[in-house]
C-alpha cells in the first residue's frame, strides 16, 4: 500500500499539471493513478479469495484423509 500511494502521489502532479504542455502529460498521469488505485483494489481483494481458496482445499483433503478415502484406486497388475 505504501509503494502504490507513493508512485500515485507521485503522478498526481501529472494529472492534474496545469501550464504549457501539460495537455500532453495530463492522459499519462491519469493513466498511472487510474492503474495504480485499480491494481490495488484487485490485489485488496484478489489475495484473500485465494488465501480462503487454499485454505479449503487443504481441510478437503484432511477430511479425505482422516476418512481413509483414496482418490484414485490403486492399479495392480493383472495375474498372468
Amino acid at each position: 500500500m505504501m509503494t502504490t500511494m507513493a508512485a500515485m502521489f507521485g503522478a498526481v502532479p501529472l494529472a492534474i499539471g496545469m501550464g504549457t504542455g501539460s495537455e500532453l502529460r495530463q492522459p499519462l498521469g491519469v493513466a498511472i493513478v487510474g492503474g495504480l488505485i485499480f491494481s490495488q483494489a484487485m490485489t485488496l481483494f484478489t489475495t484473500p479469495v485465494i488465501y480462503l481458496l487454499f485454505e479449503h482445499i487443504r481441510r478437503y483433503w484432511l477430511a479425505l484423509k482422516a476418512r481413509g478415502w483414496q482418490l484414485a484406486p490403486a492399479r495392480r497388475p493383472k495375474p498372468a
